[in-house]
């Protein structure tokens, strides 16, 4: 009985570590330019091409520094195709994401060496690149803590005048859910930018791969600092385990909290500065472990730590606050920086020293509002229609990052959704083709619309008469042609109306005209076909839809009926003539057959008058 509970036992727990196991992490790695799938060294690391994500132009690349992955392409993407280029990835498991972008330099010299533009992601501006960032490791690429709930991400590129945008790779990197809770206002209306990320008194830079870290923690970069100053600490290493590192949500790397720097007697504060941007919120963790063979228990080291002056954690004792001797501890806080500096102090008390091994440093960005979708979704078919030409762009989202707002598209944030919505179209003599579509009706929140002085053909869309804000609609010195839609008299926000220099035909709605007695402003003019307001010429009968309708039904079967009559005409002249033929090729018998007749008919007569013959004379009759 007693074995049988042990193997019950042994069944459950095994079912209980299977049903507990977590799924590898989702991971895109792709690499730009690239005209195939590539696997890179040492680690065997599989990058995706990049064929069918974007548009842009693949180039070979040089690499700005060697932290950046051992790729040889990249993809770049010149003004002329827009100052918004954006990579779309479609098919990404809901989740929380480290997405990470690696700049490149292109191998060509007529390129500018290193080019300067924003990165967003999902719509919020991340990242804007400074002058050097090619000389420093920790800057040749951007990384960002983002939610992703829509099963695609977007990535954009805009371009501020300084260089054309090149990526050299992309990683979508999947994390906890949980991973960098910070606390109240956490969640998935902020994005954490990675600011900074150190690791104390390690000479090389490394990823969590590279520390053997776990696949849920996002690979990581962690940059290595040997010292904060000059003669103001000391290293301290050691091979020993470290407990409590590698655990959910964040799993640091064990190695990450074996090497440190310790504060001497010259120096006894340790402290590190960084440049950040001013006006925004920062989230600091701060790592430690006690692998000071010289601090054996609690309260041989204790410290209090000031972010920029102010007290952040006070009488911090490692050993006492982790547990032990070699144990992971992880200390966060928040702070609002005003100034361009961001300062961490580690102060010893009671003349010990402080210690630390690593330091993480995030902007917190608030998520912008997105452009209602069936919005984005009208405007895309728009482009479209109209052939936009390239150098607008419109890729990614209308109206976010605010910082870069689609050409030609005016936004207005709407209280009621909570998202962007389209209020105004400003595409005037931008050298527009195509035609108007139906969709434009989509664009509800419209109040303006000027597209004058393009190349449009087509009628114009009935379906304009459904957006009810509209005020202002331009469409002069276009060539729109068909009549002017009744529907546009239900308009009745319109205040100004321009169909002028277009081929427009036929009678101006009377809602229309009735208008013009109120001061609204509309002009007809300089189209041929146009009548019935003043200004125009006079109209003929009016006649309905649907008795212009009747009218050309009519006129096709009148059309079908002289069809059926021709055809009918010449069948029966046919038959006339063929019949006349065969008359003509029997007229030389017939006259034979009359003659042999007319010499019987001339015998019998004369036999007849006393001339006949016996019929042993004549012989046998040759006619019966």
């Amino acid at each position: 009985m007693l074995r049988f509970h042990f193997l019950w036992l042994l069944v459950f727990c095994s079912a209980l570590n299977s049903s507990s196991a977590r799924h590898a992490p989702f991971a895109m790695r792709i690499s730009c330019g690239a005209r195939q799938n590539i696997h890179s060294p040492p680690t065997n690391t599989l990058w995706f091409k990049d064929f069918a994500y974007t548009g842009g132009i693949p180039a070979n690349a040089t690499r700005p520094s060697f932290i950046t992955p051992p790729l040889k392409t990249l993809r770049y993407f010149p003004l002329s195709e827009g100052p918004e280029n954006c990579y779309i990835i479609n098919r990404v498991p809901k989740g929380h994401y480290n997405v990470r972008i690696f700049f490149g330099l292109v191998t060509l010299t007529s390129f500018d060496h290193e080019p300067l533009f924003d990165i967003s992601v999902e719509g919020t501006q991340i990242y804007s690149l400074k002058s050097g960032w090619s000389d420093h490791d920790d800057r040749a690429f951007a990384e960002a803590l983002v939610f992703l709930r829509d099963g695609t991400v977007s990535i954009c590129f805009h371009s501020t005048g300084h260089g054309d945008p090149a990526i050299l790779s992309l990683e979508i990197l999947q994390v906890d859910d949980k991973a960098y809770y910070f606390g109240q206002g956490w969640g998935e209306g902020l994005i954490l930018r990675t600011a900074t990320r150190l690791s104390c008194g390690n000479g090389k830079p490394k990823f969590d791969v590279d520390y053997s870290g776990d696949h849920w923690g996002g690979d990581r970069f962690w940059n290595p600092i040997l010292s904060f100053g000059q003669n103001a600490d000391q290293r301290r290493s050691t091979e020993s385990s470290i407990k409590q590192a590698s655990k959910a949500p964040n799993f640091y790397p064990e190695a990450l909290y074996q090497t440190a720097l310790v504060s001497t007697d010259s120096q006894p504060d340790l402290q590190y500065t960084m440049d950040v941007d001013p006006n925004r919120n920062y989230s600091i963790w701060l790592h430690f472990a006690e692998i000071d063979n010289t601090i054996t228990g609690v309260g041989q080291r204790v410290f209090d730590i000031l972010i920029n002056g102010d007290i952040a954690f006070q009488g911090v004792d490692v050993v006492k606050m982790s547990g032990d001797r070699y144990t992971a501890l992880v200390l966060n806080t928040t702070v609002a920086v005003n100034g361009r500096t961001l300062t961490v102090t580690l102060h010893p008390k009671g003349g010990s020293h402080a210690i630390i091994n690593a330091i993480e440093v995030f902007e917190i960005i608030a998520v912008e509002s997105k452009t209602l979708p069936e919005e984005v979704r009208a405007l895309q078919v728009l482009k479209n229609s109209l052939d936009l030409p390239h150098r607008f762009g419109w890729n990614g989202d209308p109206c976010v990052p605010q910082q870069h707002p689609w050409s030609g598209a005016d936004c207005q944030f709407d209280r009621t959704s909570h998202k962007w919505v389209i209020d105004g179209l400003g595409l005037d003599n931008q050298g527009l083709r195509g035609f108007l579509p139906n969709g434009i009706s989509k664009l509800r929140h419209l109040q303006s619309i000027n597209l004058s002085g393009n190349s449009i053909r087509g009628a114009i869309p009935s379906s304009l008469g459904t957006i009810a804000s509209l005020e202002v609609l331009d469409l002069s010195y276009n060539f729109f042609n068909g009549s002017i839609p009744e529907s546009l008299g239900q308009l009745t926000a319109l205040r100004r109306l321009n169909l002028n220099g277009n081929t427009l035909s036929g009678r101006v709605p009377a809602a229309l005209g009735g208008r013009l007695l109120h001061r609204a402003s509309f002009n007809f003019t300089d189209n041929a076909g146009l009548c019935g307001i003043p200004g125009l010429r006079a109209c003929g009968p009016h006649l309905s839809t649907s008795a212009k309708i009747g009218i050309g039904f009519g006129v096709l079967g009148l059309i079908f009926l002289l069809i059926i009559c021709s055809m009918v005409w010449w069948k029966r002249r046919q038959n006339i003539l063929r019949a006349q033929q065969i008359a003509a090729r029997g007229a030389p018998y017939a006259k034979a057959r009359t003659h042999l007749s007319h010499d019987i008919q001339l015998a019998r007569h004369y036999n007849h008058h006393g001339n006949a013959r016996t019929a042993a004379e004549n012989g046998p009759s040759l006619l019966s």
